[in-house]
């Protein structure tokens, strides 16, 4: 049997270089590192969906095929809890995995299979790495996997934005969903407390990421009683970017020119089309005081018709998204 001979200082530069490949190469550039120390045929990234409770390959190599059950009866047996609970690797066969042994990895030849639990450095679950050999696996190999799996467990992280998007300033917070409403984070922003917990922005962003709009920009009453500065863009999340969704950005504001909150509301169904009568209708207004609403909009925006008015409140984002 082949032994792994550790050295501290090729260790240290391993994980440094397995770190940064991974953030620039994903998994394949992961596992190629991984590969100069541990003698390995194949290997697939199960991914843990936060949004759904399953599992689901995204990344393999040197498989023949994945079975498509594959992941999620992996995670039915006491091997997979027994991993969760030590978030040590396990190997097959071993009693409890003889069945999926058979059935996934001895048709393809494969003589020897090693699981690991991902766990981010912060303790967060996002999947799993499963090896294969067609020989057995030298004796410290699973400490040696034990101890990459936190940089490796960003390869299956669903919660995540991969994709940066285009156009976002500097200074937003932010939050990333998808179609379901699933929050994510976004790499490299500071996360947006106020966003990720109102539930109406989540509806927002899923009416957002079907229209077909590329962007939106505007103002957002938050939770905390104050006035944001929203920008929504749209954004690939998921593993890969895969996924269709969309960023929302805030950062906090004062109503610009010195709106009222009343006056943004006004000018807001303004720049909907709708006319004065529509506009005291929908606000419980009477239609004298929406036109004193509209001369204090006018003298403040500096615009004398309302198709001026609706041009500079929607490329200067004046109107209300919350309504």
């Amino acid at each position: 049997m082949a032994e792994i001979t550790l050295d501290v200082r090729r260790l240290r530069a391993f994980a440094e270089v397995g770190y940064q490949v991974a953030a620039g190469g994903g998994a394949h550039g992961a596992m190629a590192a991984l590969r100069r120390v541990v003698p390995l045929d194949a290997y697939e990234f199960v991914a843990f969906d936060p949004a759904t409770g399953r599992h689901h390959s995204v990344v393999s190599d040197g498989h023949p095929r994945i079975d498509r059950d594959a992941a999620e009866e992996y995670a039915g047996l006491d091997a997979y809890r027994r991993a969760l609970a030590t978030r040590a690797p396990v190997a097959m066969p071993e009693p409890g995995t003889e069945r999926y042994f058979r059935r996934h990895l001895a048709p393809y030849g494969w003589r020897a299979g090693l699981t690991a639990p991902l766990f981010l450095s912060e303790g967060r679950y996002t999947g799993l790495l499963h090896l294969a050999s067609k020989d057995p696996f030298p004796r410290l190999t699973a400490a040696l996997l034990a101890a990459v799996t936190p940089m490796l467990a960003h390869v299956t992280d669903l919660s995540r934005c991969v994709i940066d998007p285009v156009g976002l300033p500097p200074g937003f917070r932010a939050v990333a969903y998808d179609r379901l409403g699933t929050r994510r984070r976004v790499p490299g922003r500071e996360t947006s407390v106020v966003l990720w917990d109102d539930p109406a922005m989540a509806a927002y962003a899923r009416a957002f990421i079907d229209s077909r709009e590329l962007s939106r920009h505007g103002l957002w009453l938050g939770g905390d009683g104050g006035w944001h500065e929203v920008r929504l863009l749209r954004a690939g999340v998921g593993f890969q970017g895969t996924l269709q969704g969309a960023v929302a950005a805030e950062r906090p504001c004062p109503l610009p020119y010195d709106l009222t909150g009343r006056e943004l509301d006004v000018l807001t169904r303004v720049a909907a089309g709708d006319s004065n009568p529509q506009i005291a209708a929908a606000l419980v207004l009477s239609v004298r005081t929406v036109t004193t609403h509209l001369e204090h909009i006018f003298a403040k925006l500096g615009c004398d018709s309302r198709t001026r008015l609706t041009t500079k409140a929607l490329a200067e984002g004046l109107c209300r998204l919350d309504t």
